[in-house]
């Protein structure tokens, strides 16, 4: 009678059996690169919450966040342009370096998902941070100019980033993108609508910058801590 073997397969031979199993050694760059990624895009969001208020409660001046906007704090518009530290100091540096880690995030984004959609308004949004830090309100134009760079990017980065999130991340993105995005233009286009106007030039400016940077930190989170969505619509 023929004896049925009973010698433990290999690890080699359960590979063959069960190609699907096999480890997919492509896959282990790009979890490391989406959770670099994350670590990058949180801490600067985290920064950037924490230096405009570290910037407010220090600044050697009467400060209301209706009237004030979020660049007074590293300096005030001509023709009078104040610059007072050491909210100044605290704010620009804080913004050149968050908006270098956002770069450098957007890099890692593009390795991990190349997905230009995504990743080019992500690194405009980190390069309007770096030149809101560069140029303060004192030099108006190139300032004007990288604050809307970054006004604008940073919410259609939050609308066009759900291609790379699962549900209900994928939503959440959408709205806080939205909610940036309609902000902007009310204060572009409204800024005299009773509701708008009670906020202020620096509250409304604050709907805008504020769900941007909430946006980076919940990116970053979902990018460290969630698998990032198959779909690829």
């Amino acid at each position: 009678m023929a004896t049925t073997s009973t010698r433990p397969r290999q690890p080699e031979e359960l590979g063959r059996q069960h190609p699907s199993r096999a480890p997919d050694r492509r896959s282990v760059p790009r979890e490391r690169d989406r959770r670099t990624a994350g670590l990058l895009l949180a801490s600067a969001g985290a920064a950037v919450f924490m230096a405009i208020i570290t910037a407010e409660a220090l600044y050697p001046a009467p400060f209301n966040t209706a009237d004030n906007t979020i660049s007074d704090l590293g300096a005030t518009i001509p023709p009078n342009s104040v610059i007072l530290q050491p909210s100044a100091t605290i704010f620009d540096v804080s913004m050149i370096v968050a908006g270098l880690m956002i770069v450098a995030g957007a890099f890692f984004v593009h390795r991990a998902f190349a997905r230009t959609a995504v990743t080019i308004p992500l690194a405009l949004f980190g390069i309007g941070a770096i030149g809101v830090g560069v140029f303060p309100g004192n030099h108006l134009a190139p300032h004007q100019l990288f604050a809307m760079t970054a006004f604008i990017s940073g919410g259609v980065a939050a609308v066009l980033a759900a291609k790379v999130l699962v549900a209900p991340l994928r939503q959440m993105s959408v709205v806080i993108g939205v909610i940036s995005l309609v902000s902007f233009l009310l204060a572009m286009f409204m800024l005299e609508w009773a509701p708008v106007a009670a906020l202020g030039e620096g509250g409304i400016e604050r709907w805008i910058v504020y769900p941007a940077v909430l946006w980076l930190i919940v990116f970053g989170g979902a990018l460290m801590g969630t698998e990032p969505s198959r779909q690829d619509g």
